[in-house]
């Protein structure tokens, strides 16, 4: 079995290679691939995704992620959504589920299993964008102002599209995962009572495809979402939603669990996997030794959950759940003194 992996930025290379290290240790024979994404990508390529990666990734079908660094108001375009974009991963699952030994702000975090089910390629992350003063933001004013609309004083436009096809591909995969992982219940989230165009698109198209499947649905708006996964997060089981809501809701879930630190992902196509951990790339203790590996050696539980192989994935989630449940060995976000390389040993002496 061949796997692409990209390390990424900052810690990446400390956390996926302990990765790497677990997933040897379950007997799979594995061939990893490596290949550059990032900031050290861009010296020798002059670029942060170059074209071979993206190829190599697509022949594989199968990629393990670490973080990438994506600047704040400046520099170059999230690499992790142009990844996305050409590969076709339109899907991105985040299970956000409590494991004992992590410290949580709710008082009995231990019911808390929730999956997020994220739209990845249509929203206000679609990337279309206008910068205030361009040519294109002003003749886009300009169209706006004659149809009756009041702008703000020279604007920045992003634009959010959201279609039927994008969106009842993205539900329907989230219905599907529900019945294999037999789950009880998909709420489908969206602001359709401002947006119903858009987001009323997204409610219509959720309401026909739960039509379909014997599995209980709610449809939620985004904003009660947000209070509800506070005041009751033991309610929610799948939620399907879109790009920017995904975004948010996923990281408010992670909170609850203890820190997007645990939380793994799957970037899903109809053909291809990116399997990454959520979190930055922490360049304040990169080098050091001490990242937290859990997010990307859960992620990569369920890169073997998707190639075929459920017992080796249960038996990397059981070995980190008693890892962390323990504390020995755990890394000091989760409490520990210990490092990168003591919770890997912990959890391959587990497998």
């Amino acid at each position: 079995m061949e796997v692409a992996v990209i390390a990424g930025d900052g810690i990446g290379n400390e956390v996926v290679s302990a990765a790497r290290r677990v997933l040897d240790a379950t007997a799979i024979d594995i061939d990893f691939v490596e290949r550059p994404m990032g900031k050290d990508a861009i010296e020798t390529y002059g670029t942060p995704l170059p074209d071979e990666t993206v190829t190599t990734v697509r022949d594989i079908g199968y990629a393990l992620k670490g973080p990438v660094e994506t600047p704040i108001g400046s520099g170059f375009r999230s690499v992790n959504v142009e990844l996305r974009k050409r590969l076709g991963l339109y899907a991105n699952i985040r299970p956000c589920r409590y494991m004992d030994g992590v410290a949580s702000r709710i008082d009995d975090p231990s019911d808390i299993d929730i999956v997020v089910v994220r739209e990845n390629l249509e929203d206000l992350y679609s990337g279309i964008e206008f910068e205030k003063d361009s040519d294109d933001a002003t003749e886009l004013s300009s169209f706006l102002e004659t149809n009756g609309f009041e702008l703000p004083v020279k604007p920045g436009y992003s634009i959010k599209p959201i279609s039927e096809a994008g969106s009842e591909r993205l539900i329907r995969r989230a219905f599907e995962y529900a019945v294999e992982h037999g789950r009880k219940k998909v709420t489908v989230v969206d602001k359709a009572n401002i947006m119903k165009h858009t987001d009323g698109l997204f409610m219509d198209v959720g309401e026909r495809v739960a039509a379909e499947y014997d599995i209980a649905y709610e449809h939620l708006l985004v904003d009660n979402v947000a209070q509800q996964l506070v005041l009751r997060p033991e309610e929610f089981d799948v939620i399907a939603t879109q790009n920017i809501y995904g975004d948010i809701l996923s990281d408010l879930a992670g909170g609850l669990v203890g820190g997007i630190g645990m939380i793994p992902s799957a970037n899903l196509g109809d053909e291809t996997g990116v399997f990454a951990s959520v979190h930055g790339t922490a360049p304040d203790i990169a080098g050091e030794g001490v990242g937290n590996p859990a997010a990307v050696i859960l992620s990569g539980a369920m890169l073997l959950d998707h190639a075929g192989y459920e017992d080796e994935a249960s038996r990397v989630r059981k070995a980190v759940r008693t890892v962390v449940s323990d504390g020995n060995a755990v890394t000091p976000d989760l409490g520990g003194d210990g490092s990168t390389e003591t919770m890997t040993d912990a959890i391959i002496d587990e497998l």
